[in-house]
């Protein structure tokens, strides 16, 4: 079929110079691209050439084929781009055979390629110097993205959306080069909720005296989850999961338990982090609170080598610990006395690959411990159990695992903002000295300035960001000593620091009342946040007795990985830990994981030990681990053999336990082993 035969729907001329190129389109689809030649005549200005380009040769046509092509067109359309002189050639031309066409708006790079592709205020894209089309626009994008290291999918359809969202390129560009344009970071808003709690008036308890005139001097009433515990059966000895967002006021819910019961003699209480950090805390806070009622005694266990505990106590009222502090002393047969409340803090450190495993283990064993001693001690009733948390993706099942009365809350009493914006490792610290500055520089409408946390994977990188904070900023990890960690939280809380810099230490519930929480990093050490990790972490921004609202910054490096163990980069685990739902709180047993917790069942419980396993969350291959105990000879029959004693005492997993054994039958020193092994790493 002649070309001249077939109809077009749009035939598209665009300026190129002194010719034009010529474009007839139909059903959407470009028939061939040619460069149409004017030449003047005593008519006025008409085809002289016509020539379709084939690859990179050019198929002269008669230029009446060009006027058949014109005459057969629903419609013509002449791009702005082409000159004005250029525009009133192709009219004059096209009069002359009483053919009418309308300049249109299009995107230069497509008509340049021979492409029609129209823009509308709607669709254009600006670049700075002029307007294209979103397909171009993408196009470009690409490059930029190109040049940054590359993004992922979900980062790129980020982009994307946000191009066609701003209809501004450079905006675009401007973002990945680390500039903070809040209307493109933005993510999005964690709404302020308020759920419709009655609260209990605190005249209305039945606390110890001291207690309850204590509590009425503080506030008048309960906060919601506070009263929610309360109306559930908190003082009726009812087990409780407490589970509500940082800052909702439940860690007051196992304090008023713990001490009400110590003071009517129903017990001492313990309250256990996961955390030395959040130890030390802890008891600063118990001894300031209620120091003038209650003895506080502090168990952490400095390492699994040897047990600096020397401030404890064991016969004081409340015993603020580690997991690991108590669980050394049960490992070790020490006497607790008679313990009336166990306050689990951060309870879904449960699913943690390496405390998740010992913090299951010591719950099951110091329930046996209480119940041994109740059978033992005619009044002894045992102990009240009160679960604590901000993260739990299966509340339900945990409670249910756990015995305990679920006390939901899911109120957040401020809204949080979520940013996302892309900056490699040496650009993050210029951002995160912005970003804190502008925070500082803020006052809320409760008189506080803002502070921000910036969480960070390495020590050298807590020391290397603060130094390049403009304002007063310091590094708090595990790494420092006590004394220089407690004047870190006492100068944020005079609010003479404008941001502490930190890895996990403070992750997990120290309580800095910042208004701005940053992630330099989406990784801890060599492995990536996850989404319950995140959720606890940037939890930390806002407090409603200091701040309006909080703020979350992700500081997102495009295809970065910290490790080579390490799966996805960091910009996909970003669009992960925004969008995906918690995970479930569950405990996980590797083989090493079940020898050392069955060996430390055995250690504490001798034959109770499978009923030991048995009642633990996660499910222990019993049988196969007292065979590999046997076999490693930790076990003689359901007794620890004493070199058993000795790796369950320091926590020992069985590989460490032989890589020491294997040390020393080498006449290697000892110190060298341990320093090697890192045991004396609080972290």
């Amino acid at each position: 079929m002649s070309t001249q035969r077939q109809r077009v729907g749009t035939l598209f001329l665009h300026g190129t110079g002194d010719d034009y190129l010529a474009v007839p389109i139909r059903d959407d689809e470009r028939l061939f691209q040619a460069v149409l030649e004017l030449k003047e005549t005593k008519a006025g200005p008409r085809p002289g050439k016509f020539r379709i380009k084939r690859d990179s040769t050019q198929e002269p046509r008669s230029p009446e084929e060009f006027v058949e092509f014109a005459r057969g067109a629903d419609r013509i359309r002449i791009s702005e781009q082409t000159s004005r002189e250029g525009r009133d050639e192709l009219r004059e031309m096209l009069a002359g055979y009483q053919l009418d066409a309308r300049v249109v708006r299009t995107c230069r790079l497509c008509a340049a390629a021979g492409r029609y592709s129209p823009i509308t205020e709607e669709t254009a894209i600006e670049t700075g110097r002029e307007q294209i089309c979103p397909d171009c626009a993408f196009i470009e994008l690409e490059r930029e993205l190109s040049y940054a290291g590359g993004v992922t999918g979900a980062a790129e359809d980020r982009l994307k959306d946000l191009l066609l969202e701003v209809q501004d390129l450079e905006r675009i560009t401007n973002l990945l080069q680390g500039q903070l344009d809040p209307d493109l970071t933005k993510f999005d808003e964690i709404s302020a909720t308020t759920d419709e709690v009655d609260p209990v008036p605190v005249s209305s308890l039945d606390l110890h005296p001291e207690l309850q005139g204590l509590l009425e001097g503080r506030f008048d009433d309960l906060l919601p989850v506070q009263s929610l515990a309360v109306e559930n059966g908190l003082f009726e000895e009812q087990d409780q999961l407490v589970v509500s967002a940082t800052a909702t006021g439940k860690t007051l819910v196992g304090e008023m338990a713990g001490i009400d019961r110590v003071l009517k003699g129903e017990g001492k209480m313990l309250f256990l982090v996961p955390l030395v950090a959040l130890a030390n805390q802890k008891h600063e806070d118990f001894r300031d609170e209620y120091g003038d009622l209650v003895d506080v005694t502090l168990r952490v266990g400095a390492s699994r080598v040897r047990d600096d505990g020397n401030r404890f106590d064991p016969g004081a009222d409340v015993i603020v610990g580690t997991y690991e502090g108590i669980d050394h002393a049960l490992r070790t047969g020490r006497d607790l006395g008679d313990i009336g409340t166990v306050v689990i803090d951060e309870v879904h450190t449960l699913k943690e690959d390496e405390r998740g495993h010992r913090l299951d283990g010591l719950i099951a064993r110091l329930k046996d411990y209480c119940e041994q001693r109740s059978q033992s001690r005619q009044r002894y009733g045992g102990a009240q159990w009160i679960y604590l948390s901000a993260t739990v993706g299966n509340p339900e099942w945990l409670a249910q695992k756990l015995e305990a009365r679920l006390i939901e809350f899911e109120e957040r009493p401020i809204p949080i903002e979520r940013h996302l914006t892309f900056a490699d490792g040496a650009e993050k610290p210029r951002i995160e000295n912005r970003l804190v500055k502008r925070e500082f520089d803020r006052e809320s409408s409760k008189g506080y300035q803002g502070q921000t946390i910036i969480f960070t994977n390495s020590r050298r990188r807590c020391h290397e960001i603060s130094r390049k904070i403009e304002y007063n900023a310091a590094p708090y990890h595990a790494g420092l000593d006590y004394g220089r960690r407690k004047k870190v939280e006492r100068m944020f809380a005079d609010q003479e620091l404008s941001a502490v810099v930190t890895t996990a230490a403070l992750a997990a519930g120290v309580d800095f009342p910042a208004s701005q929480v940053i992630f330099d990093s989406l990784a801890m050490g060599i492995e990536w946040l996850s989404v319950q990790e995140f959720h606890q972490m940037l939890g930390r921004a806002g407090r409603p007795d200091y701040h309006d609202r909080g703020t979350v910054y992700l500081l997102v490096e495009p295809d970065c990985a910290y490790h080579n163990s390490m799966e996805g980069t960091e910009d996909e685990v970003a669009f992960t830990l925004l969008k995906d739902e918690m995970e479930p709180v569950r405990t996980h047993y590797d083989e090493s994981a079940a020898i050392e917790e069955t060996l430390a069942n055995v250690t504490v419980g001798g034959k109770r030990a499978k009923t030991l396993n048995d009642r633990m969350i996660g499910e222990i291959p019993t049988t196969h681990a007292i065979g590999k105990l046997l076999e490693y000879k930790f076990i003689d029959g359901l007794s620890p053999t004493p070199l058993g004693r000795a790796i369950t005492r320091h926590f020992l997993a069985p590989d460490e336990a032989f890589k020491i054994l294997d040390g020393i039958r080498k006449g290697e020193d000892p110190l060298d082993i341990v320093a090697e092994m890192e045991l004396y790493d609080e972290d």
